[in-house]
């Protein structure tokens, strides 16, 4: 897992739409999140819970984006169901998963990164589906 203060390890993966988005690109605020699996009850209800506050991040200048092994396909469905509005990232390799300690044999981890300007400004290690999203929230103002 990388640690407070970290330069961002920059990527470029696919999301929903089948179009490459690269870390580097997004300015600004960056909720990067890890979650296991598309449309599992922890993974649609940490979802749900960021887009109930999603207008919320949008004030607080933060860009979210979901990052898992499923296929680009599936985010798309997981999107369309749910009615989520931020990017979901599409890693099958599940190289950056590694690279930011997401990786587990069985699953991806829940892990999540704060992160301003290029830097890791705050690591969410346990993740809580049903808190997270307010859990953000609240850290940031508290900046």
């Amino acid at each position: 897992m990388l640690k407070q203060g970290t330069k961002i390890i920059d990527f470029t993966l696919k999301d929903q739409d089948n179009v490459e988005q690269k870390l580097s690109n997004f300015k600004g605020k960056v909720l990067l999140y890890f979650y296991p699996k598309d449309d599992t009850p922890g993974c649609t209800k940490e979802a749900c819970m960021i887009t109930e506050v999603y207008d919320d991040f949008k004030k607080a200048g933060i860009t979210v984006l979901g990052v898992s092994a499923d296929s680009p396909e599936s985010h798309t469905k997981f999107r369309q169901k749910y009615n989520l509005p931020f990017t979901l990232l599409s890693d099958p390799k599940k190289k950056v998963i590694k690279e930011y300690g997401a990786f587990s044999p069985i699953f991806t981890k829940r892990i999540s990164y704060l992160i301003d300007k290029g830097v890791i400004v705050k690591v969410y290690p346990k993740v809580d589906p049903a808190s997270h999203a307010m859990q953000i929230l609240e850290d940031i103002k508290g900046e």
